[in-house]
């Protein structure tokens, strides 16, 4: 339900929206006593990074509206194309302020965002940074307004175990809500990840089997989860080769650097699997049906150079330049408005991360079917065979 406001002082509005529970806004504001200052538009739009729940479309439109007409005047830039319909709802609700000034556009996106703050009650300090999590197979820091996760079991070429799941899940949780602007995953060592360590499989819980495959099932769910939802964009550093979960993970990340000597490996049915990380979806979306298929059903592994022609990569640098260039475009990408870039990947993910969480659900649901087979079972057994006669 939309509801027109003309001339509602920001606290009539909050109690407005607490009584009637309006999840969606729709704000008209035909004039104010007085325009505020740039100072207190700046100030708006620092407030606006400790919004602690998504306020919805609608609101983010009007938001992004706001913000264009006040530092930019009446909408000016040609009508985007029918099939991009992001930029077409983000054209189409800077174009309907008609010739609001830039004053009033001031004045209505600081009440807006006012309005939205006081809806969610008082706001909680941050932690110091010395509370923040510490991690037992993770590096994390923060310098420059970035965040960096790096998996450091550069000995077992970065596989991930169960514990690493679950901090990588913590340490992408305590990324989110950070103040940097924008978050890297890369791996210590000569490898980016090595995929699932496979001694998950050798850890049979009380339940047996069935409860092992449940419990991991949901451990995935929860991972995958972390990256569809993570509101802030997300740059794989990947430093070196690339195996299983970490490769089908990369449709979700906004940027994927490589070095040349990285590779993009996929085995899910040389071991009885099946894809996972909504790679099912992104894949086909990314590269097409037939090179798709090649990765996820087929075993091929790609070199960067294919990986980034297939559309996987963003772009590809010499191994012996690759930090230096990768760390230039890093600080030149936290320079930008962290609020900017956060609501532009909201719109843009929003669009389809209902359909990226029913994926999730579903290859899930395919994998837990897939442990409990012989063939699964029988291919991780021949893996333990192989790798023991070495």
């Amino acid at each position: 339900m939309a509801v027109a406001f003309r001339k509602i002082s920001p606290w009539r509005f909050v109690r407005a929206v607490q009584v009637t529970h309006i999840t969606t806004l729709k704000l008209h504001m035909t004039g104010s006593m007085m325009g505020a200052t740039v100072e207190q538009f700046n100030e708006a739009k620092s407030q606006m990074g400790t919004l602690k729940e998504d306020p919805g479309n609608q609101a983010k439109l009007k938001i992004y509206a706001l913000f264009k007409q006040a530092t930019q005047g009446p909408c000016n830039t040609p009508k985007p194309g029918m099939l991009d319909f992001v930029g077409k709802a983000k054209w189409d609700a800077w174009k309907s302020l008609g010739s609001v000034s830039q004053e009033d556009a001031r004045q209505e996106y600081v009440d807006l965002i006012d309005s939205l703050l006081a809806a969610e009650g008082p706001v909680v300090a941050a932690q110091p940074t010395g509370s923040a999590a510490t991690f037992e197979t993770l590096l994390v820091s923060t310098e420059d307004n970035i965040t960096t996760i790096r998996l450091n079991r550069p000995q077992k070429k970065n596989a991930i175990t169960v514990e690493m799941y679950n901090e990588i899940i913590k340490a992408l949780e305590q990324a989110g809500k950070d103040d940097s602007v924008i978050t890297v995953i890369t791996g210590s060592g000569d490898f980016y990840c090595s995929g699932n360590d496979l001694t998950n499989f050798t850890k049979i819980p009380e339940g047996g089997i069935e409860q092992m495959a449940k419990n991991a099932g949901e451990l995935l769910r929860e991972y995958v989860k972390a990256f569809i939802d993570f509101p802030k964009p997300l740059i794989a550093v990947v430093n070196g080769p690339a195996v299983g979960v970490s490769v089908t993970l990369l449709g979700l990340f906004e940027i994927v650097y490589a070095t040349e000597r990285a590779t993009f490996h996929t085995p899910f049915s040389q071991l009885g699997q099946s894809p996972e990380g909504c790679s099912s979806y992104t894949f086909p979306k990314i590269m097409g049906n037939a090179k798709s298929s090649e990765m996820l059903l087929f075993n091929k592994k790609l070199t960067a150079v294919q990986a980034c022609a297939q559309g996987l990569v963003t772009e590809v640098f010499p191994d012996s330049s690759f930090q230096t260039e990768v760390t230039t475009r890093l600080k030149a990408y936290a320079k930008l408005p962290r609020n900017s870039l956060a609501l532009s990947k909201q719109l843009i993910r929003g669009t389809e991360k209902e359909r990226l969480h029913t994926v999730n659900d579903q290859e899930v649901e395919r994998l837990v079917e897939r442990w409990l087979s012989d063939e699964c079972m029988q291919a991780i057994m021949t893996f333990f065979q192989a790798k023991a006669k070495l």
